[in-house]
């Protein structure tokens, strides 16, 4: 199908024979395809089955792949502080890139007020819009939702024991499936379960609806703790668990990127790291991935059952990846691609099936097809890409180069094969081919061979840090005398 007949198939305006091609017609007439979205928190690239990692068990996700499109190098564009998630969720609503919508977050109450945050632009054209699960945005949900149940905080409640564990040869207290230690259990029932539960009541109610709906149903998993019921946890005995293949015992550069042992993910599992606690922790990440999976079967089922799964598509994604021992590290506060690069799973009507895509993209890139799906014309302040003209065939590639920051302390940019990673405070940086070194185990920076590509990803790192508005480029000393973080030089 050529694009303009792909867009005015799913335009506002569409004739109703466009729209049977696609299969988004309804009982009355011409309508938009219902959009259901799924997302998780935590959830690394690799971790699904039918995408190549043969140690988890995730038989609804991989229903999603063989149905849809598989973007296989969707990113985050990272974060201003360590909870990660926030600055993507942020990112997500608002359509705005990292610094912007860092700065947009304290007047996030009246980009509500004024509906510009992503399910108002949808309630705006028609939809009927739903959510359950973890927000972690700064702005109340019943003010750009119509139908909230069961709101999450960013994590469920911890406990000591749940840190610095396992230790080899000593009694391990921690428990990932004892409800007594709440957490993922708070209320009585696992918060996934739950989840489960909100989505097949809600897709129970919009079936009576003649509106279209969006519905955003958000995980806590597989964040930790990572919780899951026994049955789940025994599916990953610790002895047929393996460790990375870039796994080494302590990461070099930890400090001076932020990832030390203040740091919360960090300190789950102790320093240096033992192959024994990584399979620990990569079992139980694995264990309630695959709990979360069969919750989400339970919704796809029920999608099937109210006969709406052929005028909806549907997104999977996570809000950022992890490390869970990659790289001597556990959290996702890195640039390494496991921890910056996440699943994206678009399947329904008119979309291609058992495809793979390979172009760069980032996750909230979402949010604009979502926008085009349902014929919203793109606000102008929407900096992130429709993912349609890359199904469609249309174009091969949205952006020129990816990239990615956090805080201070760590920058990358991606072009092509290649990969930068600079470390401002200690002007330290490692180049990557990742094509042939997908782990990112050989830094190539020293490489003479490699120092003409190396001076040129300096300088596309500095271009994409003007046009991201990048305020490590306004930094200036604190006190007179203090040295400045140094710039990329190009």
């Amino acid at each position: 199908m050529r694009r303009r007949d792909f867009l005015r198939a799913i335009g506002m305006g569409a004739a109703s024979v466009a729209l049977h091609r696609l299969g988004f017609a309804g009982e009355q007439g011409v309508t938009r395809p219902n959009i259901l979205f799924l997302f998780a928190d935590d959830h690394t690239c690799e971790a699904i089955h039918a995408l190549g990692c043969d140690e988890i068990h995730t038989p609804n996700l991989d229903r999603l792949v063989r149905r849809g499109v598989t973007f296989t190098r969707a990113y985050n564009m990272g974060a201003w502080h360590g909870a990660v998630c926030v600055a993507s969720r942020t990112m997500l609503n608002t359509g705005r890139f990292l610094w912007e919508a860092q700065s947009l977050e304290p007047k996030l109450e009246d980009e509500a007020k004024a509906g510009r945050l992503w399910p108002q632009y949808l309630k705006s054209a028609g939809y009927s819009t739903y959510f359950a699960g973890k927000w972690h945005v700064r702005v109340k949900l019943d003010a750009v939702f119509e139908h909230v149940r069961h709101e999450r905080p960013g994590m469920p409640n911890d406990t000591e024991a749940c840190y610095n564990r396992p230790i080899e040869g000593q009694p391990d207290l921690w428990s990932p499936y004892d409800p007594q230690v709440e957490g993922y259990w708070k209320g009585g029932r696992h918060w996934s379960e739950v989840l489960g539960d909100d989505g097949v009541a809600f897709l129970e109610e919009a079936a009576q609806d003649p509106a279209p709906f969006f519905m955003y149903l958000a995980f806590n998993a597989p964040h930790d703790p990572r919780q899951s019921p026994k049955t789940y946890v025994d599916m990953y005995p610790v002895e047929d668990s393996g460790v990375p293949e870039n796994f080494m015992p302590e990461y070099p550069f930890k400090d001076a990127i932020g990832c030390d042992a203040a740091l919360r993910d960090e300190k789950l599992a102790p320093f240096p790291r033992t192959e024994y606690a990584v399979k620990v922790h990569r079992r139980e990440y694995y264990a309630i991935i695959t709990h979360m999976d069969a919750q989400i079967g339970r919704i796809l089922d029920a999608l099937d059952s109210t006969g709406k799964a052929g005028s909806t598509v549907i997104f999977f994604t996570g809000d950022n990846g992890l490390a869970v021992g990659h790289h001597g590290l556990m959290g996702k506060q890195n640039m390494f691609e496991h921890s910056v690069r996440v699943p994206l799973l678009a399947c329904g009507p008119g979309l291609p099936k058992n495809q793979r895509i390979d172009a760069p993209v980032y996750l909230q890139d979402i949010m604009p097809t979502t926008l085009e799906l349902a014929g919203v014309e793109g606000p102008g302040h929407v900096r992130f890409k429709s993912l349609l003209p890359l199904m469609d065939g249309r174009q091969t590639e949205s952006y020129g180069a990816i990239y990615g920051a956090y805080m201070d302390l760590q920058r990358m940019v991606i072009d092509g094969r290649y990969k930068l990673i600079w470390y401002p405070k200690l002007d330290r940086y490692l180049l990557f081919n990742l094509k042939k070194d997908p782990q990112e185990l050989h830094d190539l920076s020293g490489n003479e061979r490699h120092a003409r590509r190396l001076e040129r990803m300096k300088g596309r790192l500095l271009a994409l840090q003007e046009e991201m508005d990048d305020p490590l480029l306004k930094t200036s000393p604190e006190e007179p005398g203090q040295a400045e973080t140094p710039r990329p030089q190009g």
